[in-house]
């Protein structure tokens, strides 16, 4: 039987110049007393664009370093309830995505009430769609980022307007299209090819494609723009790619790509959009047999027998073109931690680990092996 799950989701603003309409209608969607969630890095943005057109905002909190560790969140609850926030506006990426709705999920354990949270995305993951979350835990001997989805934590209302991703950095923007990539690819892993998931994410890796294949090397984002290499239209098809990519989060389950990923990231610090640049292309050729006719969905001639090969090479020469990383020896993590990956990758994520096929454990060693 087939099925689609829909998140509790009320509104969606898009397009150039929206984001100032968007935020006027925050308080139809419950979003009265906001903190802001943002990061160091996009204070100025804050400042300049979104501090302005919120009137009742009662503070900003900042402290929120990649992969969310607990301690983030409890500091982050911990002003909320400092300042009477009633809801939190998310302004950043995945890492802000996740802290609000962690913070969201503590407040309602400790309170009784969730706080509704509006996203306003800064990157490609397409995080304000969903219902998941991830907390690195920080105590006892081995950092883990573990894995939450608790539907009262999905962004009320989300505001898509192509100035928010225009300051960006090249590499955080870029890698960040290539987790949406990520989303399209592994949540085939339980729907078929009629499904919703698959039509969208369809249409939206496409959209990655055209926009990305053609993307100027080297010069940031920024400059891009003020060249004329790309245009604000550019960044809003991205951004729609991405909401396509993940149009229906609730009804896909996350594959080995991104569980290597949360190991990557939450355990050795790796940058979360990043892993997907190294491990997308190389996971869809190992499990390429486990995913079958579903890849058809992606490649340009329908019913190709190597599907997954066409897919992981498109991918893997635009990560090479857009100069992401594709190696995890690029980054300072010593080749001596493979067999505790392997071993954390086995512990807590069997079932993605299994769909290498036969020889799972043997066959995820070897995988490491070459992303190394």
């Amino acid at each position: 039987m087939n099925q689609l799950n829909c998140l509790p989701q009320e509104y969606v603003f898009w397009g150039k110049d929206c984001l100032a309409g968007g935020v006027a209608r925050f308080g139809d969607f419950g979003i009265i007393r906001p903190i802001t969630f943002t990061a160091e890095p996009l204070a100025i943005l804050n400042d300049s664009l979104l501090k302005p057109l919120l009137s009742d905002g009662v503070g900003c909190f900042t402290d929120l370093p990649a992969h969310v560790p607990d301690t983030a969140v409890e500091a982050g609850y911990a002003e909320c309830i400092r300042l009477n926030a009633q809801s939190i506006v998310a302004l950043g990426g995945g890492s802000v995505l996740d802290a609000a709705k962690a913070v969201s999920n503590i407040h309602f354990k400790r309170t009784g009430k969730f706080l509704p949270i509006a996203a306003l995305p800064t990157t490609l993951s397409g995080s304000e769609f969903s219902h998941y979350f991830g907390i690195t835990e920080t105590t006892g001997t081995t950092r883990f980022k573990r894995s939450y989805a608790v539907l009262e934590t999905t962004p009320r209302i989300v505001v898509i307007d192509p100035v928010l991703i225009s300051g960006t950095p090249r590499a955080l923007l870029l890698s960040s299209a290539v987790k949406g990539m990520d989303h399209a690819v592994e949540g085939m892993r339980k729907v078929d090819v009629d499904h919703p998931h698959a039509i969208m994410a369809a249409s939206g890796l496409g959209r990655f494609f055209t926009v990305l294949e053609k993307w100027p090397a080297e010069v940031e984002t920024r400059f891009a723009l003020e060249s004329g290499m790309i245009t604000l239209d550019d960044l809003l098809q991205l951004q729609l790619a991405a909401w396509q990519c993940y149009f229906s989060p609730a009804s896909v389950i996350y594959g080995l790509s991104h569980r290597i990923g949360h190991i990557l990231g939450g355990t050795y610090g790796l940058p979360h959009s990043a892993t997907s640049c190294i491990t997308l292309a190389p996971v869809i050729r190992a499990c390429g047999e486990y995913y079958g006719a579903k890849l058809n969905a992606f490649v340009p001639r329908p019913n190709s027998p190597a599907a997954a090969e066409s897919l992981a090479f498109r991918i893997e020469r635009l990560v090479t073109h857009l100069g992401l990383p594709s190696r995890i020896g690029e980054f300072d993590l010593d080749k001596s931690q493979l067999p505790k990956i392997v071993e954390l990758l086995m512990d807590h994520y069997p079932n993605e680990v299994g769909d290498l096929g036969d020889d799972a454990a043997n066959k995820l060693a070897v995988l490491l092996e070459r992303l190394w």
